[in-house]
C-alpha cells in the first residue's frame, strides 16, 4: 500500500467536516485539511483531532488544495471535497491503481448522493454517463493521483472554478483515467436547497459556457455559492 494523504479543503463548513472525519477510517493516513485564517468554526475539530495537519490558505478551494498538498507528506494524494465521504475499501482502489505504474494518471471513486429522491438517481446516472463518454470527473468524485506527478503539473490552476475539471484534462495527456466502481457519497444539500433541476441545470450551463471557451472568472457570476475573490495572474503552486 502506497503511502496516502488526504487533502480536504473547507470554508465555514464545520458540520459536513465533523460527518466527513467521523465516517472514515484514517488511521496510517496523512490527513490535512486545508482552511482559511478567518474560519473560527472549526475550533472544535481542532482540538478533537489533534492528529490531522490543520493550515491556513487563502480562500478559494483551488488555492486551498495546493497549500494542503505542500503541506502532504503521501505518495499519492486524495482530494477530497468536506460533505464528500470515502468509501469503505478506498485504499484498495488507490492501490489497485498505484500497482499499474504510470498507466493511469489520475482516478476518481463513482458519484452518488446521499439522497432517496429519484432525482439523485438520475444525476448519478448522468454523471456516469459522462465519465464513460468523456473521462472527465469533477472534484466531489475524490480525485486522486500521484504526488509526483500533481507537482510536475503544477497543481490546480489558480482558477474560481473549474480547477477541477482543468486539472484531469491536463493529467489525461499523461495517462489513463482510474474509474473505481466504489461509491464516494456526497451530500446531497445543496440540490435540496436549490432544488434539482435548477442546480443541475446551472451545472450543465456552466460546463458548456466553460468548454465554448468562456473563462472561470466570468463563469464565477453565474454561480454565487463559488464566487471569490479576485485571482492574481501566473500564481502557481509549489512542492
Amino acid at each position: 500500500m502506497p503511502p496516502l494523504s488526504v487533502i480536504i479543503p473547507v470554508y465555514r463548513d464545520a458540520d459536513a467536516l465533523a460527518r466527513t472525519l467521523a465516517a472514515t477510517d484514517f488511521t496510517g493516513v496523512d490527513v490535512v485539511v486545508s482552511t482559511t485564517p478567518d474560519d473560527d468554526s472549526l475550533t472544535p475539530l481542532r482540538l478533537a483531532y489533534p492528529d490531522v495537519v490543520w493550515i491556513d490558505a487563502p480562500r478559494g478551494r483551488a488555492r486551498q488544495m495546493n497549500a494542503g498538498a505542500a503541506a502532504a507528506r503521501g505518495e499519492w494524494l486524495v482530494f477530497l471535497h468536506a460533505d464528500t465521504q470515502l468509501p469503505h475499501e478506498w485504499r484498495r482502489a488507490i492501490a489497485t491503481a498505484s500497482e499499474a505504474g504510470k498507466t493511469y494518471a489520475i482516478g476518481c471513486f463513482r458519484f452518488a448522493l446521499d439522497s432517496a429522491s429519484r432525482f439523485a438517481r438520475l444525476i448519478e446516472l448522468g454523471v456516469r454517463v459522462r465519465v464513460w463518454l468523456f473521462r472527465l470527473p469533477y472534484g466531489d468524485q475524490a480525485l486522486f493521483m500521484r504526488r509526483e506527478l500533481f507537482a510536475d503539473l503544477g497543481g490546480y490552476a489558480d482558477l474560481p472554478m473549474m480547477e477541477d475539471v482543468d486539472l484531469v484534462r491536463r493529467a489525461r495527456r499523461r495517462g489513463r483515467l482510474f474509474r473505481s466502481r466504489l461509491a464516494a457519497p456526497t451530500s446531497a444539500r445543496r440540490w435540496e436547497r436549490d432544488g434539482w433541476i435548477r442546480r443541475t441545470l446551472r451545472h450543465l450551463t456552466l460546463i458548456v459556457l466553460y468548454f465554448c471557451g468562456v473563462r472561470p472568472e466570468r463563469l464565477i457570476r453565474l454561480d454565487p455559492a463559488r464566487r471569490a475573490h479576485p485571482i492574481p495572474p501566473g500564481s502557481r503552486m509549489s512542492l
